[in-house]
């Protein structure tokens, strides 16, 4: 039964993140949310059914792993990303964001320079900051509407002494999927400078046809060595609020000194409904992302022509994967203050301001494009509305 996802589903008064806290956050509680990277739309039948299951044994109690969590992971990643795991390399965290945090501590040196490629998911630079570590930024350059990798300057931050890499593939904001020629430049790159990659993947299956997501520590046995992969099912199958991610560390040593940290904080048990969830999704829920994927690039194509006959002077950048699209809106002459301006109080919609991804993040705007028809073609029209009038 083929999952229909132009239903609309009413997330309001459900303690949504995204849907109820527009009052608190842009001071309208009627503004439409296109913002925080969920999906309005159902998980797969299979995870519902499993989560319904656990919720009606009724004793939620410290839950471990069955024989059969791990292999419903290694499935899955042989499957769709010709990618053979071992169960060994596996460590499970709570978050990508944790587990990042967590690496960025164990990895590297208070005060001393952690790269990043800017712009980038906000939470790279709370991570390295908050660490007491310093942003090395190694910008990505526009080019023909599409960011490419300077890694000439990239080099140069290494010879300068940064010995961390926060690498985000697929690419949040900008959807890019690196080809496995520029990963395999970054690794050479890292392998002669000794530098370790921390890689989050967590959209890696949110790639459209046409593009192939290539894992960073798959492409050689040198780079699975000095490399940690972030991985987790929860933006896929739609359910970050079930808080489940794990890592695959090859490296025994790097494995050993990740779990004593992640043991030292017990943060180590599995939440009483995302072992079964998990398995629900890896081993069920196939069908319902290659059918979510066609709905996905549905919405791409129409936000892209949309925007090119109603408000052309805003690009956006055809994302290879993810469900974000990151709009050029520099055309429009507005700074910061501006758009936010044009989003929060006269389109009354919301999107993220760009600048929160990095100062390379000015003038652009990232949607989320994970909603069903309608809602995205009413958040659009409001937004064009608005920028006609400035």
């Amino acid at each position: 039964m083929k999952t229909n996802f132009d239903q609309i589903i009413n997330r309001k008064q459900t303690h949504s993140y995204k849907w109820d806290q527009s009052e608190k956050l842009f001071g309208d509680p009627d503004l439409l949310p296109l913002w925080v990277a969920d999906m309005d739309f159902e998980c797969p039948p299979a995870v519902k059914e499993a989560v319904m299951k656990r919720a009606e044994h009724g004793v939620y109690g410290y839950t471990f792993r069955p024989d059969s969590y791990y292999p419903a992971i290694t499935s899955w990643f042989e499957r769709r990303h010709d990618w053979k795991l071992e169960e060994s390399w596996l460590t499970d965290s709570p978050g990508i964001v944790t587990s990042l945090s967590l690496a960025v501590e164990l990895f590297s040196s208070p005060g001393s320079a952690v790269i990043l490629q800017s712009p980038v998911y906000y939470p790279f630079y709370d991570v390295i900051r908050m660490n007491g570590r310093k942003v090395a930024k190694n910008p990505l350059v526009l080019k023909d509407g599409r960011y490419e990798i300077d890694f000439e300057h990239l080099e140069q931050l290494m010879k300068d002494g940064a010995k961390l890499f926060l690498l985000c593939s697929p690419h949040n904001p900008g959807g890019r999927v690196w080809e496995k020629e520029e990963l395999a430049r970054i690794g050479a790159l890292c392998e002669q400078y000794g530098v370790l990659v921390v890689s989050d993947e967590i959209h890696c299956d949110l790639v459209y046809e046409g593009k192939k997501h290539i894992p960073y520590a798959s492409i050689s046995e040198e780079m699975a060595q000095h490399s940690l992969t972030c991985l987790a099912p929860t933006k896929t199958f739609n359910m970050p609020g079930l808080q489940s991610s794990f890592m695959v560390i090859p490296n025994p040593k790097l494995k050993r000194q990740f779990e004593m940290r992640i043991k030292t904080l017990s943060i180590h048990m599995m939440s009483y409904m995302a072992v079964d969830a998990v398995q629900a999704a890896y081993n069920e829920g196939e069908q319902w992302l290659d059918e979510l994927l066609v709905y996905l690039k549905g919405n791409v194509d129409y936000a892209i022509a949309y925007l090119a006959e109603q408000l052309p002077q805003v690009k956006p950048m055809k994302p290879d994967g993810t469900y974000l699209l990151w709009l050029d809106c520099r055309g429009l002459d507005l700074d910061v203050p501006g758009l936010k301006d044009l989003m929060f109080k006269q389109a009354r919609v919301a999107f993220n301001e760009g600048s929160m991804f990095g100062t390379e993040g000015e003038g652009f705007l990232r949607v989320n494009l994970a909603c069903p028809r309608a809602t995205l073609e009413e958040g659009l029209r409001r937004f064009c509305e608005a920028a006609k009038k400035q």
